[in-house]
């Protein structure tokens, strides 16, 4: 019972976490008339304010310590605070220009480019069903270039820059309190430098943007932050992978939804069609997935009976399997 109780527990946080991520789109137009620069300066600097009284309440503070001594590890949160500085400062430009159900399609199609950054840079191989995954999502991103008659940059900038930003905290295996601190802290001073500069030029909204009220706004992007990176860390240790790999896909459904019903955005046809071959791809990507863990659950039983049987051994290779499955990723930190 006690299990069933923290598995449903588990997965309240991961609609919670992905459902708050999903209806972001809402928040950042509040903070108007501030500049998507400014957002985001804001963000970095009261993110790290946040995280850092929770770890402070927490009394996690020994990762610090580990983090310094290992230059590497500190290089690939640096790299992970860049990549991430992109992705939350187009997708804040994005939503406040309009452009909210271009900014989903990046994080359907951030599984599919994560796949095949999998290929490219790390040498795994695909599956049959994958293969065919990852060339419908091509497709799809043909078609919908000839839909906006360019290619859709900004969710390809979001799909790339997420996906390298999943790489890089793959890498670097932090919590998702530690890592989000150690990020903020290395974008901390620029972000905080770049306030200062707007104020000394007299073009900060911070004060004078719609007096207290706009300053709480913003100082509350802390808390957007943070919120739903806590949830998604209850949920990841009391739910499987592949629930929150099956999660991961409301928050772009819920932005697309946003997007076309409530900031009426246009669909023309092509548009639709695009999308529903990316739709196409995952779930066929989900379909395999969940087929390959079945499939290998199956097997490690059937391991499992051999050894307690016969006492024989079991090969590594057999008890890892090949292939990849599709990607959880990292939380959608929009």
């Amino acid at each position: 019972m006690e299990g069933k109780d923290e598995q449903r527990a588990g997965l309240l946080h991961g609609i919670g976490a992905y459902g708050m991520w999903g209806l972001v789109p809402l928040f950042w137009p509040l903070l108007k008339p501030s500049g998507a620069a400014e957002i985001l300066a804001h963000r970095m600097v009261w993110s790290l304010a946040v995280v850092g009284v929770i770890l402070l309440v927490l009394k996690r503070w020994a990762w610090i310590g580990v983090l310094v001594r290992r230059p590497r590890k500190l290089a690939l949160i640096t790299a992970a605070a860049a990549v991430i500085t992109v992705n939350w400062g187009l997708y804040i430009w994005a939503v406040n220009s309009d452009h909210v159900v271009e900014a989903s399609l990046g994080y359907f199609i951030n599984p599919l480019v994560t796949i095949a950054m999998g290929v490219l840079l790390l040498g795994e191989r695909l599956r049959p069903a994958q293969w065919i995954a990852v060339a419908t999502g091509f497709a799809a991103v043909l078609v919908l270039a000839v839909g906006y008659g360019h290619p859709p940059w900004i969710s390809l900038v979001l799909a790339f820059s997420f996906a390298t930003y999943g790489l890089a905290k793959k890498k670097v295996d932090m919590g998702g309190l530690e890592s989000l601190a150690a990020e903020t802290a290395v974008l901390f001073l620029p972000a905080l430098g770049f306030l200062i500069w707007l104020g000394a030029r007299g073009e900060t909204t911070f004060t004078s943007g719609g007096g207290a009220g706009h300053g709480l706004l913003l100082a509350s992007t802390g808390l957007v932050t943070a919120i739903p990176l806590i949830a998604f860390g209850a949920a990841a240790i009391r739910v499987p992978l592949s629930t929150l790999g099956l999660l991961q896909y409301l928050a772009p459904v819920f932005q697309f939804a946003l997007g076309v019903a409530y900031f009426h955005e246009e669909m023309p046809p092509e548009r639709w069609a695009g999308f529903a071959l990316v739709w196409v791809a995952l779930t066929l990507l989900t379909w395999d997935a969940l087929r390959t863990a079945r499939h290998g659950r199956a097997e490690a039983l059937r391991l499992a009976t051999t050894v307690a049987t016969t006492g024989a051994t079991v090969p590594p290779a057999a008890a890892t399997g090949r292939g990849i499955a599709a990607p959880t990723g990292p939380p959608s930190e929009n």
